[in-house]
C-alpha cells in the first residue's frame, strides 16, 4: 500500500461520446458509452471496475452504470457535490480508493443533457435554501448573474477591461475551430462579434458563457504499476486537491470580507504543497471556464500570476498555442463543450499522450482546474 497518491494512479484510458445542442439517446445510455469507450481505450474488461465516482448532480447512479456495462463486484463508489467544482474531485476519490487498496480499476464519468433539457433556473416561487433565499428574490436567478456581481467586482478593483474576457473567450474558439469533435468547430470569433453581442448578465455578453450541451464523457483509472501494460500511454495522476474557504458562500461569496479570493486559493495551496513542481513549469492548461472571468480569477489562484494581474495576464496571446500558458486546448466549456468541466480532464490526457487537435509540443505536465466559485478540485497530471 503506497503512502501518498503522488503518481501512484494513471489515467489508462478515456472515452466520449458526440457532443450536440440535442441527441436522442438519454443519459443513461450516453454515460454507458463513454464509459465503455473509455475501458475499451485502456484495454481493461467492465467485468474488472469494482469503483465508481460521480457528480452529486449526475442522473444516472452507479448501481444502473454497474448493471449496464457488466461491472463486477464493486467496493468503493462516492459522489461529489458543487456541480463543475466536482471534476477533479471524482479522480481524487478513485486515487485514494485504489492507493488503499479499497479498489484496482476505478471509473468517473459525466453524462448531461443540458442542451435538450429543462432550464432549471425559471422558477423564481419555489422555496431555496440557504444561501440562495437570500439572493435569488433580488434578481440572482442564474449562475451567470451571481458571477455577473463578481465579475463587476473584479472589473471595478482590478482595472480588468471585456477586452481582456474577449481574450479568453478568443483563445477558447481558436482552439474549437481545431477540434472536430467541438460544438464551434469552423465557427470563428472576432472581437466585433463579441462587442457587439447581446448580454446575458452585464458585464458577461453572449460569448462569456458556456454552452448548454449534450454528451457524456469517461475515464479509466487504475495503479501506476497496471497503467505500464495497458494499452495507452499512462498520464499519471501527480497531485490532487479539493478546496473549501472557510465562511465560503458559493458564487454568492458577496459578504466575505474578500469575495475574490475564492475556493481556487484553497485548493491551490494543498495542490503545490503536494506536487514535485509548480505554475512555472506548467506546460499546459484546462482551466474551468463556464464563464470568461473565472479564468483570471483562477490564473491569479493557482500562482500563474499576482492578484489582480490575472486580466492582464491574458493578454498578448499568452493564452494561445505558443503563448506563456496555451489554455483549454478542446475549446473547453466555453466551445467544444460544457459538461461540467470533465471535458478538460479528457483533453489533458490528450495533450499528455500527444494526440491533441491543439497539440502543445513536448507537453509533459498538465493542471485541470474544476469550476471556480463553488467549493472546487484541481489536478495536476504529468507523463
Amino acid at each position: 500500500m503506497a503512502s501518498s497518491l503522488k503518481d501512484a494512479t494513471a489515467i489508462a484510458g478515456i472515452g466520449q461520446t458526440s457532443f450536440a445542442r440535442q441527441l436522442p439517446e438519454s443519459e443513461k445510455t450516453l454515460a454507458c458509452r463513454a464509459i465503455v469507450a473509455a475501458l475499451d481505450d485502456a484495454g481493461i474488461a467492465a467485468s474488472e471496475v469494482d469503483a465508481f465516482a460521480s457528480y452529486t448532480m449526475e442522473e444516472t447512479d452507479e448501481v444502473e452504470v454497474a448493471k449496464a456495462i457488466g461491472a463486477g463486484d464493486v467496493t468503493f463508489f462516492s459522489k461529489v457535490g458543487y456541480g463543475g467544482g466536482g471534476s477533479c474531485a471524482t479522480l481524487a476519490h478513485l486515487s485514494a480508493a485504489i492507493t488503499t487498496g479499497q479498489a484496482s480499476v476505478g471509473v468517473a464519468w459525466r453524462s448531461r443533457k443540458r442542451g435538450s433539457g429543462p432550464r432549471p433556473w425559471r422558477n423564481t416561487t419555489a422555496q431555496l435554501p440557504t444561501p440562495a433565499q437570500w439572493t435569488r428574490p433580488f434578481g440572482l436567478l442564474r449562475p451567470a448573474d451571481e458571477i455577473a456581481m463578481l465579475t463587476r467586482r473584479y472589473m471595478h478593483e482590478y482595472g480588468a477591461t471585456r477586452d481582456h474576457l474577449f481574450n479568453v473567450a478568443l483563445a477558447c474558439r481558436n482552439r474549437a475551430n481545431q477540434n472536430p469533435a467541438a460544438m464551434m468547430y469552423e465557427r470563428p470569433l472576432t472581437r466585433d462579434m463579441y462587442m457587439t453581442s447581446r448580454w446575458i448578465s452585464e458585464p458577461l455578453c453572449l460569448f462569456d458563457n458556456c454552452l448548454e450541451t449534450d454528451g457524456a464523457l469517461a475515464c479509466v483509472l487504475v495503479s501506476a504499476e497496471r497503467a505500464r501494460d495497458c494499452r495507452r500511454r499512462p498520464v499519471y495522476v501527480h497531485s490532487v486537491a479539493q478546496g473549501l474557504p472557510a465562511q465560503h458562500h458559493g458564487m454568492v461569496n458577496y459578504w466575505n470580507d474578500d469575495p475574490l479570493s475564492g475556493p481556487a486559493w484553497t485548493a491551490a495551496r494543498q495542490l503545490w504543497k503536494q506536487a514535485d513542481f509548480g505554475p512555472q513549469d506548467v506546460d499546459v492548461a484546462q482551466i474551468y471556464d463556464a464563464f470568461t472571468s473565472l479564468i483570471p480569477l483562477s490564473l491569479e489562484g493557482y500562482g500563474f500570476c499576482g492578484r489582480g494581474e490575472g486580466g492582464a495576464f491574458t493578454e498578448g496571446g499568452a493564452l494561445e498555442t505558443g503563448g506563456r500558458l496555451p489554455l483549454n486546448t478542446s475549446g473547453g466549456g466555453l466551445s467544444e463543450a460544457y459538461v461540467h468541466g470533465f471535458n478538460l480532464i479528457t483533453e489533458a490526457v490528450k495533450q499528455l499522450r500527444g494526440t491533441s487537435t491543439a497539440q502543445v509540443p513536448n507537453a509533459t505536465t498538465c493542471l485541470v482546474t474544476a469550476g471556480e466559485g463553488v467549493p472546487t478540485s484541481a489536478v495536476l497530471l504529468r507523463t
